[in-house]
């Protein structure tokens, strides 16, 4: 007969293996929980890491170049469309265009974007607008000087010289009168000489049809 103890359960045969403590099972399997949790995080972790490393990457490579566009062909579309048009036939070498407006009137309205080799900007304007104007929106209403500059150009000879505290030159001109009265700026972070060079190639030469 098995002995039996003070609570009247059976004493375990001699030499037997004690029967597993009640929720043994569930501390098992708590156990194979965590190692899984811990083996997620690690790839979750690892996902991270390589996400963040590829944006680093993309940030610090990314060369993002303003588009090139093709100018000239917006300047005949309005000459075929019988507008009187000032503006720059070729760029000096390396520079592009990026942005280009025109705007039909008389005179017409136009502002061309352009970028050197060495991303400094450069604008050229032709507009309605007076010259004090022309410099207080693209410039500064403050800027300096007034110096006259003498340009070889067939359009305008006579402009005025002008720059600010933030390193920008601009040349001004002056062309035709009347209702027909136009002012011309070219400016930008570029040095005087190249803006010269600029104001010296505008023309209203006809373009030849595409």
């Amino acid at each position: 007969m098995d002995a039996v103890d003070s609570t009247g359960s059976p004493d375990p045969s001699p030499g037997a293996d004690p029967a597993p403590a009640a929720g043994g099972g569930a501390a098992g399997r708590y156990t194979r929980s965590s190692a899984g949790m811990v083996g997620a995080l690690v790839v979750t972790l690892l996902v991270i890491g390589a996400f963040v490393g590829f944006r680093a990457f993309n940030r610090t490579n990314l060369d993002v170049k303003p588009e090139r566009i093709d100018y000239l062909t917006q300047v005949r579309y309005a000459q075929e469309a019988g507008a009187d048009v000032v503006y720059p036939p070729r760029l000096p070498a390396g520079w592009y265009a990026t942005n280009v407006t025109i705007s039909p009137g008389t005179p017409v309205a136009l502002e061309l974007s352009m970028l050197t080799p060495h991303d400094r900007y450069v604008g050229y304007v032709e507009s309605p607008a007076s010259v004090p104007d022309l410099l207080g929106q693209y410039v500064d209403a403050h800027a300096q000087g007034g110096e006259s500059v003498r340009v070889a150009s067939s359009v305008a000879t006579d402009w005025t010289l002008w720059t600010d505290d933030g390193g920008d030159t601009a040349l001004v001109a002056a062309r035709g009168s009347g209702s027909s009265a136009s002012s011309l700026l070219v400016f930008g972070t570029v040095s005087r000489a190249q803006l010269e060079q600029l104001a010296a190639s505008l023309t209203t030469a006809r373009l030849p049809k595409g």
